[in-house]
């Protein structure tokens, strides 16, 4: 092997080398970007909906249409919290009012299922939520 050919080699060893930890980096800095919604959602496909329900709750009171909305269906089923309505309903109308569309369905579907009484004491309670801007609510 020539001097010039063994340089070269070493160039590109060099050069696959860079490559490859540039890619590592990425890959990792990637995974670091995973936020509360990505974790939220990680935990809830895996059925481990106590911490998914933390993570969405903290996410609806910011305001979260997407995190508002599995809240809403979180409720309706009782995934991870004790199954209520009301509760839906709370989630699924703020979620709607942000022109959710699943919300929507879900909100209509939940309302359905709710006698007269339970519709008119979740929009009770959702209508003194709204009031205190969330603060007084118990969900």
């Amino acid at each position: 092997m020539t001097m010039a050919q063994i340089a070269g080699a070493k160039g590109m060893k060099r050069r696959l080398t860079g490559g490859l930890v540039l890619v590592v980096q990425i890959w990792t800095t990637a995974a670091a970007f995973a936020g509360p919604w990505e974790d939220g959602m990680a935990a809830y496909n895996r059925g481990d909906y106590v911490p998914a329900i933390a993570v969405f709750r903290a996410l609806a009171e910011q305001g979260n249409a997407e995190a508002q909305t599995l809240l809403g269906v979180m409720y309706r089923r009782g995934q991870g919290v004790k199954r209520s309505s009301p509760r839906a309903y709370l989630w699924l109308n703020r979620a709607a009012s942000r022109g959710n569309a699943r919300a929507k369905t879900e909100l209509r579907e939940v309302s359905q299922s709710m006698t007269a009484e339970e519709l008119a004491r979740a929009k009770e309670i959702a209508q003194a939520c709204e009031a205190s801007n969330y603060r007084t609510c118990e969900y």
